[in-house]
This record gives structure tokens, sequence and C-alpha cells, in this order.
């Protein structure tokens, strides 16, 4: 082959490489619980070919909601994978919980995703989950479509959800629909980019719908939208902007899109759409925004990395398939079937079956046995996926959620997913001596399964305890290991899990001696300890110069003040926001050894934390309480009495909505005492907002227990 040749053929392997990359699209499905996530994701896969008959969530059948404890509850627990094709590109979706106990599966899609639609109800708006996941995705600054779903709803208000996007999330949300007629009368959309009406038919299930001229009745209103959307859009481009200014009717409709797909990619707008998914209506133009305006891999660029080398040299990978391999991994399941499936997304390069790689954030050689695509809960065979593909895997023994997979040969780590820290446990043990193997792998998959469940000993007692983020996380796990696992355990009751942290300065040397007849053990550390930022969380630094205690010493040293900060010196639980300094020590040639600068790390820090007037901290909880106006003083009343503050009151149609915090220690079996104070009309969400020192009296009931 000529050079001349050679070049022309890689040119036509690059190109037709960078159109498959500028058809894919990476996106997630979020929302608040119940606004219609699961039965968006359906109507897709319907309408994109993938299933044959829709699936519908009241009635357990939801292809995304495969786990047994979705079909019955009608919620969505675990994010699931699904790609699908339209018009020639390739959409990958992830369905994600709209439960706050289940934030981490969205916190953890986030993180991968390329873009995301934000489903908000049509009669409710901005919902207290929905301003969460619209956080989330904003820290990771995930492009955003919003569609307003259940049009057909009584109450449904298309542009009053627009106002509570700008008002509640102080999104810059700007309509791209008008919806024909609301409520019952709901028929369908008016396009106000192409000024065209979308009338869905109800005898083929939306699959087919008319395209006309815009109503009569809306005529007005939809070219005064329109110029409310041009003016927007001409912010975001100046081109555009003069334009607009000289001669606006001379916008081409490729021109709009192409202003609308930069402002969505670059974060500066939010286009809203609507429909009603349960009534198969708008959800085919919500599939050509997906594709016109969210952003391909490629438009996501270069990805942030670090070279694996001791350095922390940081370095950008592009999105390519002659890059080297790098890919995250963001979820694991226990699957009967397969075992161990692990979800990847794949940054850079190409991951082959039967290859060894390696996991750079434990420093371990994996071999690939199988490559899945994954359809909801159907695997497909691939020996090879390329860069922008979500997979699945199968034959990874040491990889954990947040882990690095790399090529072996070219070694980086990718930014880690960060995790929230548990508020809620209890006690577990099994019911018989057969059960008690079946629970530690049943735990140990869970735990590697999920980020957020921890599974520790208790020091003093030998129980395991379990935590996690709420009372129907730890449910539902409980109920996963009956079912999954075949494990018959006794539970305890939830418990808070408090946290304890220092309010002073304080010094602390220990000599840890030991002589036992040979060799014996020798190690002598000191320390500073004071206190952290509020949420900083523990930093352990080595100030030692001079060599007094030599390098070798160091790691163990900090590793046994870790160790000592896991349980605190008043009621055990884990010391957080701690800064520790190992200021000076001493060690003996033959005596000393790591364990015994661990040990005597692990002393030194609990000695220091004693002098340091630790306290104890509570979890406190953001509640957001909707009840009707009958109702309130009924239910502030009782907010006060559970130690919760009020910040703020809107009244919406004679409902108010309550933000307050409360302790968590508080709203135990809150749901039940809501209902009967409201005759069953007022509900509540809750997620963790911070950690707050305990008053005194309630801090030695702790200690006393």
């Amino acid at each position: 082959m000529t050079d001349m040749t050679k070049q022309k053929t890689d040119q036509t392997v690059k190109n037709s490489e960078q159109q498959r990359l500028e058809k894919i699209r990476n996106i997630g499905i979020m929302a608040h619980i119940d606004a219609g996530k699961t039965t968006v994701t359906e109507r897709i896969l319907y309408y994109c070919g993938k299933v044959h008959k829709i699936g519908e969530v009241h009635e357990g059948a939801a292809t995304t909601d495969f786990m047994p404890q979705e079909q019955e509850r009608g919620i969505t627990i675990a994010s699931a994978a699904v790609s699908v094709s339209w018009k020639g590109y390739k959409i990958g979706i992830i369905d994600t919980p709209g439960h706050v106990d289940f934030t981490i599966e969205v916190e953890r899609s986030l993180r991968v995703l390329d873009g995301a639609i934000a489903v908000f109800s049509a009669v409710d708006g901005v919902q207290p989950q929905s301003e969460t996941v619209w956080r989330q995705a904003d820290r990771y600054k995930v492009p955003r479509i919003a569609f307003i779903n259940k049009m057909d709803r009584v109450g449904a208000d298309y542009f009053h959800c627009i106002e509570t996007m700008k008002d509640k999330l102080g999104a810059h949300a700007i309509a791209l629909q008008c919806p024909i007629g609301s409520e019952g009368e709901f028929k369908g959309v008016v396009d106000l980019v192409s000024m065209k009406a979308y009338l869905f038919k109800e005898e083929t299930l939306g699959a087919e719908y008319d395209i006309s001229p815009i109503p009569t009745d809306l005529q007005e209103q939809c070219e005064n939208l329109r110029a409310a959307l041009l003016e927007e859009l001409a912010m975001v481009e100046e081109s555009f902007m003069e334009k607009f200014l000289s001669d606006p009717n001379s916008l081409t409709e490729e021109e709009i899109h192409a202003v609308i797909r930069k402002g969505v990619i670059e974060n500066t707008i939010y286009p809203v759409l609507c429909g009603s998914a349960f009534k198969n209506k708008g959800v085919q133009p919500l599939l050509d925004a997906v594709i016109a305006w969210m952003p391909s891999p490629l438009d996501r660029g270069a990805t942030k990395a670090e070279k694996f080398d001791g350095k922390e040299t940081e370095i950008m990978l592009s999105p390519s398939n002659d890059a080297p391999l790098s890919a995250l991994a963001f979820k694991i399941v226990t699957d009967p079937y397969v075992g161990k499936l692990t979800f990847l997304r794949i940054y850079s390069g190409v991951l082959q079956k039967g290859v060894s790689i390696l996991n750079s954030s434990k420093d371990k050689k994996e071999r690939i046995s199988r490559l899945l695509e994954i359809q909801a809960n159907q695997r497909i065979d691939h020996d090879s996926f390329s860069t922008g593909d979500i997979v699945g895997c199968i034959g990874l023994k040491y990889t954990t959620t947040g882990d690095t997979l790399c090529s072996l040969d070219n070694p980086v780590i990718l930014e880690k997913i960060e995790f929230p820290e548990p508020v809620i446990s209890m006690a577990i043990e099994p019911k018989s001596k057969a059960d008690r193997e079946k629970l530690a792998q049943a735990l140990s998959s869970l735990s590697e399964e999920d980020p957020s469940f921890r599974v520790t000993t208790n020091q003093e007692t030998g129980q395991t305890i379990i935590a996690g983020m709420g009372e129907l996380h730890l449910e539902i796990l409980r109920d996963r290991m009956m079912r999954e696992f075949k494990v018959d355990a006794n539970v305890g009751k939830p418990e808070v899990s408090y946290k304890e942290t220092i309010t002073v300065p304080s010094e602390a040397e220990v000599k840890y001696a030991k002589q036992t007849g040979g060799r014996g053990q020798y190690a002598h550390v000191v320390i500073k300890m004071y206190p952290s930022e509020k949420g900083a969380g523990n930093i352990i630094l080595n100030k030692i110069v001079g060599g007094v205690i030599p390098k070798e010493y160091i790691s163990p040293t900090i590793k046994g003040i870790e160790d000592g900060l896991q349980t605190g010196v008043l009621a055990g639980y884990n010391l957080v926001d701690v800064t520790v300094e190992i200021t000076f020590g001493s060690y003996h040639e033959v005596d000393s050894s790591e364990n015994s600068f661990k040990i005597c790390g692990s002393m030194v820090a609990k000695a220091a934390a004693k002098k340091a007037s630790p306290i104890i901290l509570e979890p406190i909880m953001k509640v957001v309480v909707t009840s009707p106006e009958a109702s309130l003083g009924d239910v502030m009343g009782d907010i006060n009495r559970r130690r919760g503050k009020i910040l703020n009151q809107n009244n919406v149609r004679n409902i108010v909505v309550l933000e307050c915090e409360v302790p968590l220690s508080e709203l135990f079996g809150y749901s039940t005492q809501l209902r009967s104070l409201s005759s069953g009309r007022a509900s509540y969400t809750m997620e963790p907002s911070h950690f707050e020192k305990v008053p005194q009296k309630i801090q030695e009931e702790i200690i006393k227990k």
C-alpha cells in the first residue's frame, strides 16, 4: 500500500468514526417520583421499535422496572440502561429513580451521561426531588431538555410549570412548544420553530400523527411565543442576534436549531417541551429534540484525567477510538444468571473481549470474559465496544463503582464519583448458622452494588450494622436479601447514624512499647488535632522533618489515625471534619514495625480527640410538606414538636408547601402521623441536608445508650 493510499484509508476510517460518534446520544431521564419518567421511557422504546407492546408502570410491566420490588411498588429503584435507534441515531437511555433514598443512582448516572431529559408533572411543576436532581445535574454540568408531562391531567398548566422552573431552579427555561388544549382536551403541540401543529392519533397509540397548520385560535399566541423564543436565542450567539435584529423573517429552521443546540450544550438555555406520555402524545418530538439539541460524546469534548504515575499529572483524553482506553465503572449488579455485571462508560479507545486491562483505582489487572449490550433485562453479546458506548462487562473481579479501567501501557485515573454518607442504620443477624455464610455473601454483594449502603461491625457488641440513605432504602435491601440470596435474618429497629467531631485544637503523644520475649514492638507518635471546615472531611498531614519517623512508617501511621477516627470517643460514632498533623515521633531500629506504628496512630488519634472537647452531630433532613390549608396549623405544630425549623412557606391553589429542616431522629413514623393530622391529604418528601450539634440533654442520652 502506498503512503498516499494509506493516508486516504486512515482519513476514511477517521471520518466514519467521527460520524459514528456524532450520532450517539447518552441521556438520562430524571425527575421527582411519579412525574412519569418510566412511562416516558416505555413510550420511547415503543416508538423506536424496541418493544411491541407498551409496558405500564401501574400494571408492574414496565421494561426498565424489571426488579420485583420495582414492579410491586411502581417505582424505579435501580437505574436501568437501554439503547434505541431513532432516525439513524443511537440513543443510550438510563431511567433513574425519583425517590430520594436512591439518589446515589441518579448521582452515578449523571456522572457518565452527556445529557438529560428532566420530566416535570404539568400539575405540580417543580417538586422537591426534581430540585435535588436538577442541582446534581448542575454539579456535573449536564445539558438538559425539560419535558412537561401529564398535560391531560386536571389542573395541568404548561406555562405555570415553566415559571416554577425559573423561580425554583433559577433555570433559563424557554418554551419551544405551545400545547393544543389542556386537561381532557389536550390534543397535541405546536412546534414554535417550524410553526406547525402536531396532532396525535389515539387509534394508533400516538405512533401516527398529523402535521397541520396552527389552529386559528392559537395563531396570535404562537406568534408571540416564537418572537419571545427568537429574542432569547439572540442572546446565545452574536451572528444570530445581528440577523434577528435586521431581518427576523430570514432566519431558517436550521439556523434556529443550531443556536438551540449551542445553548443547550453550553448549559445557557433549557428548552421546554410538553405532552402526555400515558396518552401517547408528544414523545416523538421529544426524540427529535434529543438528536437535534443534545450533545454527542464529541460535543462534550475531552475528558479530564490524571496520569497513573504518582505525580498526579493532569491530562485530557480525546473521545476517539485511536486514543488509549479509558472507562469508568458506574454501576455493579449481581445478576442471578451471569453473576457480577459491571456497567462501564467508555470515554476513549476500544474495549475488547478477552483482553487484559488495568483497574488503575485498585492497581489490579482485570480480564473481561464477556461484553454485553444491555437492553433493560436483555443482554446481547459483542466482541468489542467503542468510545461513547455504555456497556455491561462480565469477569471483572476487583472493580467497584467509581473505578477507572484503562490500557496496561497507558494507565490513567478518571475523576471519582462522590458518595453521600448514610444517615440511618440497623443491626442485622442471621436466624440460623446456615444463614450466617449466606448473609455475609449477600451483604458483600449488595455493598459492592450500592456504595451508599455500608456494612460495619460494632466493636463492643460484635453486631453487624447495615447503614443506608433512608428506611425505604434499607427495606428494599432487606427484601432483596430474602428473595435473591435466600437469607433469613432478624433486623433491629432503624437507628440514626450520628457523627462525632471536635470543637477545639489539641495535642497528644503516645509511646507504644511492648516486650513479649524476642522482638518487641515500639512506636512513638506526636500529633496536633484541630477542627476542619464543615463538610471538609478528615485531613491527615505529614509534617515530619528530619526523618524522626522513617518514610516507610508514615503510611501505616496515617492508616492507624484513619482507623482511630472511625470510632469516636463519646459514643463510638465516626469522627468527621478533623485535621490531624503528624508533627514528631521516634522509632527503634529493631522493635519498630508497620504494625506498631499503625496501632500507635490509632491510639494517639483517640487520645487527641478526648482532649478536643468532642461533640455529637445529628443528621438534619430537608423536609418539604405539602398540606391542605385546613390542616396547616396541626402540621406546623407537629413540626415544631419535632425540633423542626420552618424555613419557607408557599401557597399554591389552596395547598401550602412548607420547607423545613428537621432532625432525622424525630422523623420515625412521621408519614403515619402526617396522614392522621390531614385526613390522608398531606404528603412529604425528605432528603439529607447537613449535620448539626445535638442539644446537650440529647447528647447525654445518646452517650448513656
